[in-house]
């Protein structure tokens, strides 16, 4: 069957058409610029780039460019080839402890958490609306980043605020990347092959989250209420006082908006280094002699340390660290420096495997701890959820 799994954004719209159960991909392709008469509408035709520049004023649009293109670029003979549409949610919040099938109340749902994440849920809902529209008689799947950790004990989600306010307004830690951290773990616990593993995930790219899985569940992630809460990411600070936040508002005379989007965008890599929120421009700079280049890879370092030791900790014991996403996957610095910097737990680097790319173990026979490198696949989990409901 085929099934078409997307992540809906503000301003974009990304997709994959699968082929399920084989689990092969059609076609992918993305909407950019959604809004504006400059919008950008790109899809794979025989492995191949095709790129259209055109207005798309809106989402419904840009879904009806992408079912239409489908059929118009021949990679479907009908949009009844379609089976199934899977849509990537951000919050879930308490309500969603798993995928659901889209119906007006899931709908109604999930809009009822846009205050948990007013940048992402609209956009989620934009999307799911109009692919309903567009395939009114092909089923629906909303698949929730939160999800995963909805397995967590109070203990781990809590924070220690007046408890009124998490009975009120939901204020708890929710994490995100879900979707990827239990793909991960997935692969992680078949290459172990013991289902009471206790793995910790972490994902590295721009947004960059951790997670400890024991025995298949998710028990404690990074990210909290929003993912602003963990480790420094490309723009992002990660953890700091709440206080910083007044501060710089008093002294440089801004709203708390302002400086709350200093936090999230002008943070992480790029703030500390002022060169960039890319990885590879942070090595280049290591490697220049730039120090704001190093200190923000060493801060990002040493916070990840602390994450893993603080799982290492409570899920009493570890066997396996996966790195995935962009940053994960591709660069053998931080994995290098992540694992030197937790080596206490008995890790043994293999420095040359650690070098190469791809789905592979990076330590060496008889270490304590095994570390992994893990592609992620959203995409697939998503397709899977699509069929499992089905």
């Amino acid at each position: 069957m085929k099934i078409i799994a997307v992540n809906a954004g503000s301003s974009s719209l990304k997709f994959q058409l699968l082929e399920m159960p084989e689990e092969k991909v059609i076609t992918s392709g993305l909407v950019e610029r959604i809004g504006h008469h400059n919008a950008v509408f790109q899809i794979k035709v025989n492995g191949e780039k095709v790129t259209v520049e055109q207005p798309i004023l809106d989402h419904k649009v840009a879904v009806d460019l992408l079912v239409e293109g489908l059929v118009k670029y021949d990679i479907i003979k009908s949009l009844d080839e379609i089976n199934g549409v899977g849509h990537r949610v951000v919050q879930g919040g308490e309500i969603f402890k798993s995928s659901v099938v889209i119906t007006n109340k899931v709908i109604d749902d999930i809009e009822s958490l846009n205050d948990l994440a007013p940048l992402h849920n609209p956009a989620n809902v934009t999307g799911i609306t109009s692919f309903k529209k567009a395939l009114p008689n092909v089923i629906q799947v909303a698949v929730f980043d939160t999800s995963f950790h909805g397995t967590m004990d109070e203990l781990a989600y809590l924070y220690a605020t007046p408890y009124a306010w998490y009975e009120k307004y939901g204020v708890r830690k929710y994490g995100f990347h879900g979707t990827s951290h239990q793909y991960v773990s997935e692969k992680a616990y078949a290459k172990l092959g013991n289902k009471d593993a206790k793995v910790i995930v972490c994902h590295l790219g721009n947004g960059a989250s951790l997670c400890a899985v024991d025995a298949g569940k998710s028990v404690d992630t990074s990210m909290g209420l929003t993912p602003l809460e963990g480790i420094p990411m490309g723009t992002r600070s990660g953890n700091v006082d709440p206080s910083v936040i007044k501060l710089i508002a008093d002294q440089e005379n801004r709203s708390y908006e302002s400086v709350l989007n200093d936090l999230n965008k002008q943070s992480g890599y790029l703030g500390v280094s002022g060169i960039s929120n890319d990885s590879r421009d942070i090595v280049k700079g290591i490697e220049e002699g730039n120090h704001r280049a190093y200190l923000a890879h060493k801060v990002q370092v040493k916070r990840i340390a602390d994450y893993i030791g603080s799982y290492y900790v409570y899920m009493g014991g570890l066997d396996a660290i996966c790195f995935t996403a962009g940053i994960g996957e591709n660069s053998s610095l931080i994995r290098k420096d992540i694992l030197e910097a937790v080596k206490v737990l008995g890790i043994d680097l293999d420095e040359a495997e650690n070098e190469k790319r791809g789905e592979r173990e990076i330590t060496k026979p008889g270490s304590k701890v095994r570390a992994f490198i893990i592609p992620t696949n959203e995409e697939v989990m998503i397709a899977r959820e699509v069929v499992r409901l089905k």
